[in-house]
């Protein structure tokens, strides 16, 4: 016999798993923006965005304690360049400001995900848009 008088619990995360979500955090930033980061000479363009912390402990842990952000915002993928080279850098919202440069990025992973740039801003190529 089915008892259909059965109430479900609404369910935030999957506590039954150890996971519990975190509050909705919104990103400031979209993926092409130009940005840049604001204590430490580099700036990017964004490819990929977490809603929250999604790095090892090790990564956070080696950032200084009296600089190192909160885990509950959205943290960025950029490919950034400074001066002397272009990398992947992991960077949270609170730490990243608009680039008003109007200045391209050098970086060669670009190219691949991005077909043009205008107005401080990468477009995605078609194959990467939903």
């Amino acid at each position: 016999m089915i008892n259909k008088s059965v109430s479900i619990p609404a369910v935030t995360g999957a506590p039954h798993q150890g996971i519990i979500s975190p509050p909705v955090a919104h990103a400031r930033f979209a993926i092409g923006d130009v940005v840049r980061h604001r204590l430490f000479e580099f700036r990017g363009v964004i490819f990929d965005v977490d809603p929250v912390f999604a790095n090892s402990e090790e990564w956070y842990d080696a950032i200084p304690e009296d600089i190192r952000p909160s885990k509950e915002q959205p943290f960025y993928h950029l490919f950034a360049e400074n001066s002397e080279s272009n990398y992947i850098a992991y960077v949270s919202q609170q730490n990243l400001v608009h680039d008003d440069s109007d200045e391209m990025i050098d970086h060669p992973s670009i190219a691949g995900l991005f077909d043009s740039y205008a107005d401080g801003r990468y477009r995605l190529r078609r194959e990467h848009r939903h």
